[in-house]
């Protein structure tokens, strides 16, 4: 659920953590509310001369009562990431005050938490967290390259051993369910990165046996099997034809012609923005984590908000009322 946007802050300082990762402090006027581990900002982008919200991961305790967020700039960006990388310091920003879909709940015997790129955001506030408090837990960081590690050497400060990093083009991907097979069994995995990581995380936790409520996630919504294409939608029973860019959600493309939605997270996690699958020239990349796998593979419905045709077309039926 969206936080509501009554806040205003000023850039105070950007630092260029990766060549595509970029972190900035935001001081708040309005005063600071303390964000708790796996928090998040809502803040108002303009993509091109429309306003929007776009979510970012609140990173570390910010006792300083600076907001710090990490933007990672995405080629194929609806433009929300690309406004934020214009900031400079002394530009006004309007936000929220922090929200926690993915807070962390202390007392547990043993942790497992999961970074996959710009996933690393909420994870860093995890294992500070879980550093202070004396807990028993392991990081494991994966990245694509070792140029992409943000924060890398900020956490080895913190935490030292308990820190992984697995570079994919140095030894592959993270054995996840090896990973969880060393939690005890009271343990819990926090997870946050790429669809490929999370559905992996949520097939080796279930095949575990353990229990459901023990794995917790995230999700950004920005990763795919496939690169993002324009592809044309049809809705027969409104009789409309819509063009949904490359750099557009579906959702988006919806409300902009007109279609009546229903819309919560739109980050893929909570279904109401699911619609029927009438028709389909391509492959629907699946990007939500709503729907189970074999859902997924039956391909009835799909997540507007983040998901998307690999192809030239998909008809789809209107919400249910």
């Amino acid at each position: 659920m969206a936080e509501a946007i009554d806040r205003v802050g000023f850039v105070r300082a950007t630092r260029t953590l990766t060549p595509t990762i970029r972190l900035i402090e935001i001081e708040p006027v309005d005063g600071f509310v303390a964000p708790t581990p796996g928090s998040h900002l809502d803040v108002s982008v303009m993509i091109g001369d429309r306003p929007d919200v776009r979510s970012y991961s609140v990173v570390g305790p910010c006792a300083d009562g600076a907001y710090r967020i990490a933007v990672k700039r995405l080629e194929a960006s609806r433009g929300g990431s690309a406004y934020m990388w214009s900031l400079a310091p002394g530009s006004r920003l309007a936000h929220s005050a922090p929200g926690n879909h993915f807070g962390l709940t202390l007392g547990r015997p043993d942790y497992l938490l999961l970074a996959g790129g710009i996933g690393v955001t909420p994870i860093f506030s995890h294992a500070l967290a879980l550093q202070r408090a004396g807990a028993r837990f392991r990081l494991v960081y994966a990245c694509r390259s070792r140029s992409d590690l943000a924060l890398a050497d900020e956490l080895r400060g913190e935490i030292g051993d308990r820190l992984e990093i697995v570079i994919g083009e140095e030894r592959g991907r993270v054995d996840v369910a090896g990973e969880i097979a060393r939690l005890d069994a009271d343990g819990e995995v926090y997870v946050c990165g790429p669809i490929g990581m999370l559905e992996t995380a949520r097939r080796a936790w279930a095949e575990s046996g353990r229990p459901p409520d023990r794995l917790r996630f995230e999700t950004f919504g920005a990763s795919g099997r496939w690169p993002a294409v324009p592809f044309a939608l049809k809705i027969p029973r409104l009789g409309k034809e819509i063009h949904v860019p490359a750099t557009q959600s579906l959702l988006d493309a919806l409300e902009a012609a007109g279609v009546e939605m229903i819309a919560d997270c739109r980050r893929g996690e909570c279904g109401l923005c699911a619609l029927p699958i009438l028709g389909l020239n391509g492959v629907v990349d699946h990007r939500d984590v709503f729907f189970s796998d074999a859902e997924k593979a039956a391909n009835a419905k799909l997540c507007t908000c983040v998901s998307r045709v690999y192809g030239s077309e998909i008809t789809l039926d209107t919400p249910d009322r």
